[in-house]
């Protein structure tokens, strides 16, 4: 059983210079990042609207990963790392890691449906970006800020993803039940600048290494077609 050190002593350096407690536990789980699951495309979708872009909210757990994963996404023009559910006041790591703010991290997903759709991005999100099935959790890391969430930014976004829960509770390929939660009223705020782009700029860390790599290979085996090797980034490169 995998020991994690409480989150108060787990640390990460902030820009400044200063060490900041780290959202996720630094100490590998007992196995590498949530077994993939190959899974059927969602029966319904969301065409194309015009040429705008489009907003995704997901939460599943820490949010290095999930970020990491959208931002190897075909189509998906930006991924940002921040907390749902809660208010702006709160909106802070140091608050939301207690766990009674309301908040998830979460990533907010900025993709042009001409390439990729809504239900593409779910198909992704609950194959290989986080496991579904387990309740304020994944992995080694617990509490109501690392539950499974979606935040749906339209009526229509609401509805293709409660008809995919069902979708996918009919084919019990996930042998547990689906507990992600569904939310129709949406709220984002991105997350301090340290946490942005953490998985590109910390290949070598435990975490990453054991929970969250192996989500992006999963991505690529997967779902080769949507795959990009270049992740786009919150920060500009110098």
């Amino acid at each position: 059983m995998p020991i994690c050190l409480p989150r108060t002593q787990s640390t990460v350096a902030a820009p400044s210079g200063a060490w900041v407690a780290a959202p996720c536990c630094l100490v590998p789980a007992a196995r590498a990042a949530e077994e993939a699951v190959k899974i059927p495309p969602p029966a319904q979708d969301l065409p194309p609207a015009g040429k705008g872009l489009q907003k995704a909210i997901f939460a599943g757990g820490c949010f290095w990963g999930v970020q990491g994963v959208f931002q190897h996404v075909k189509g998906v023009q930006r991924a940002v790392s921040g907390y749902s559910g809660g208010t702006a006041p709160t909106a802070a790591y140091e608050l939301v890691s207690r766990g009674n703010t309301g908040h998830a991290e979460s990533v907010e997903i900025t993709y042009d449906p001409s390439q990729v759709s809504y239900g593409t991005l779910l198909q992704i999100f609950f194959s290989v970006a986080h496991d579904p099935t387990q309740l304020n959790q994944q992995g080694p890391d617990v509490g109501t800020q690392y539950r499974s969430a979606i935040f749906a930014t339209s009526p229509a976004q609401l509805k293709v993803a409660q008809a995919y829960v069902a979708q996918l509770d009919a084919t019990k390929l996930f042998g547990k039940p689906i507990v992600t939660q569904l939310e129709g009223k949406p709220s984002f705020f991105p997350a301090e600048m340290y946490h942005q782009d953490y998985m590109t700029e910390n290949p070598r860390n435990p975490y990453i290494v054991f929970n969250d790599l192996p989500k992006v290979a999963n991505l690529k085996r997967l779902f080769p077609e949507r795959f990009r090797s270049e992740p786009v980034l919150v920060k500009r490169r110098s």
